[in-house]
């Protein structure tokens, strides 16, 4: 692979390989976990690649979700037993080759509530959801369930209410930081040689007749218009794949609906607990999930209208999640317990129901128009898949002979060398002067690229110091998030590059001075520009606090939209 680095240089020099070529392979418009996979994929098979994403790599669904690497347990009551299969044979290949850095195993107890009848109902499933994760050969890489007795089931979840079970099955699955694993998949195809950029906007489709032909696109950066021209372009933007379809002029052969989820992180110490808890609910199921020093409590299921790029959270969300949980706490939460909160939109195929938690979670990969395809659906597990699928679509339009998919066996950046590199952790704390415990914080984020980081350090060793108001995250990785990470603005390092936005009291407010001058002094910004981040960054904190006390979702719109984008992004056009 060639240098990984996603670095300010690096995005300039893409962005002018992409206006001067005179005809890509593959043109990828959207920056999500399925985009960067779709990217990964096209450009290890030899193919001509770029991917755009007109906000931040990950900056829509795939920083919002459940962080969870799973195959749906709750599918299989559905019957839907393709997705479960596919999405565990994902999670084997994710957890032991492709991003066994980025990705913990995690455990839950599914309380039992009624005597006799339920223990066999739940094991039967969970024993499938097992055995379907070692089908095929590969390796689970996971322990396997057990069944507990009410009072060992107690001694793992002290926090349960004695009333609220008669005992439990405890099961494992895996989770991962989405918008760290979405940015490494896209610089992993960025180190095999794909051209990518965020903040660059897909303004237009160009045409030749009906054919797609590639697309006209503007660096929102510095308002430059060019145009990129390739023989395939695929449109994976999830939420906004109608309005992507529409540059197109075509209807499309399916759409898109969102259904929001909201998450509550709430401090580790406020539940007494040794394991994850998944609860049934009247429509779905509700997670409790172990988070470093949280716990991540969700989600809600119901459709979304409004505005696509920032879904906002109201108090009947928080309320609705608050109340859940507490029907099974002995110590039950409230609001002054909740430290983050964050909304989501699952991009869900329409027209199989009206309920949003019943809508296809599959994907569907689409060939509207010559030279466009559209992949839509799916969920976070199966994007290597979805990718995959895209770019065999976009193949068959292509009259050329391509090699097939490879991202089976391609770890990502960080992951080679990964075990060896773990086991100096000693080593590397020795020589950096670290605490072990941050030197195993570092390798949870950067896996064997820890050296990198750590040569930072080595130059300045003032960067060794933590954040303020979030001090699980240190100095270095706010200058590493621009210098090899593709981090332009605040709020791309304090949302996604680390997750002081919800991991913070304050939502990583007493943070954003010192991380927007460690970035300033990267990115050239001036101190007028400087203090412009920090206060467009305020202003998304204070906007994102008010629409948490709004009573419903358009007012909780409404206030969300009171703070503007750093970057604005036009309204589309056709060409």
């Amino acid at each position: 692979m060639n240098n990984t680095a996603m670095s300010p240089q690096s995005r300039s020099e893409a962005l002018a390989a992409m206006g001067t070529a005179p005809e890509l392979d593959v043109l990828i418009v959207g920056g999500g976990v399925v985009g960067a996979g779709a990217a990964l994929d096209a450009v290890t098979r030899g193919m001509s690649t770029a991917i755009v994403e007109a906000r931040d790599w990950a900056s829509g669904t795939s920083s919002r979700s459940s962080k969870l690497i799973h195959g749906g347990l709750r599918y299989l009551e559905m019957l839907d037993f393709g997705l479960v299969r596919e999405a565990l044979h994902e999670r084997g290949l994710l957890t032991q080759h492709i991003a066994p850095h980025l990705i913990r195993p995690v455990q839950f107890l599914y309380p039992l509530t009624h005597r006799g009848w339920e223990r066999p109902y739940v094991g039967a499933g969970v024993l499938l959801y097992d055995t379907m994760g070692t089908a095929g050969g590969s390796s689970r890489g996971l322990p396997h369930h057990r069944h507990l007795s009410k009072r060992r089931a107690l001694r793992e979840a002290p926090c349960m209410r004695p009333d609220s079970l008669t005992g439990a099955v405890q099961y494992w699955d895996a989770q991962v930081d989405d918008a760290r694993h979405t940015m490494m998949v896209v610089r992993t195809a960025v180190a095999f040689g794909a051209l990518a950029a965020n903040r660059t906007r897909v303004q237009a489709f160009l045409r030749e007749g009906e054919r797609v032909t590639g697309a006209r696109v503007v660096d929102l950066e510095t308002g430059t218009e060019f145009d990129v021209r390739a023989k395939q372009v695929i449109n994976a933007t999830g939420v906004w794949t109608d309005e992507t379809q529409q540059l197109a002029d075509t209807r499309g052969q399916f759409h898109v609906r969102a259904s929001k989820g909201v998450h509550l992180v709430v401090p580790r110490d406020r539940l007494q607990s040794n394991t994850g808890l998944i609860l049934r609910t009247a429509t779905s199921v509700l997670f409790v999930i172990p988070w470093g020093r949280h716990w991540i409590i969700g989600t809600t299921d119901t459709d979304w209208n409004l505005d696509l790029a920032h879904p906002a959270a109201s108090a009947r969300d928080i309320d609705y999640l608050l109340d859940q949980v507490n029907s099974v706490l002995s110590s039950p939460l409230s609001r002054a317990d909740v430290e983050g909160v964050y909304a989501g939109l699952r991009p869900l195929l329409s027209g199989e129901s009206e309920v949003t938690s019943k809508l296809s979670r599959e994907h569907i990969v689409g060939h509207p128009v010559p030279g466009l395809v559209v992949v839509a659906g799916g969920k976070y597990t199966t994007y290597r898949v979805m990718g995959k699928d895209a770019v065999d679509e976009a193949v068959r339009g292509m009259d050329e002979r391509v090699p097939e998919s490879v991202t089976e066996k391609i770890p990502l950046v960080g992951a080679e060398g990964w075990d060896g590199t773990r086991n100096q952790r000693h080593q590397l704390a020795a020589r950096s002067g670290l605490h072990v415990a941050r030197i195993d914080h570092l390798l949870g984020r950067y896996g064997s690229l820890i050296h990198e980081v750590l040569e930072l350090i080595a130059k300045d060793p003032s960067l060794a110091e933590p954040l303020p108001g979030v001090d699980d995250y240190l100095r270095v990785e706010a200058v590493y998030a621009v210098t090899h990470e593709g981090a332009r603005h605040l709020d791309d390092v304090l949302a996604r590059r680390t997750r002081a936005s919800i991991e913070a009291w304050d939502r990583g407010v007493s943070a954003a001075p010192v991380v927007a001058e460690l970035m300033a002094a990267e990115l050239g910004w001036d101190e007028a520009h400087t203090a412009t981040e920090v206060e467009h960054y305020l202003a998304r904190v204070a906007a994102e606090r008010e629409s948490q006390e709004q009573p419903d979702d358009a007012t909780a719109d409404a206030a969300r939209l009171g703070a503007a984008d750093i970057v604005p992004i036009a309204p589309l056009s056709t060409r």
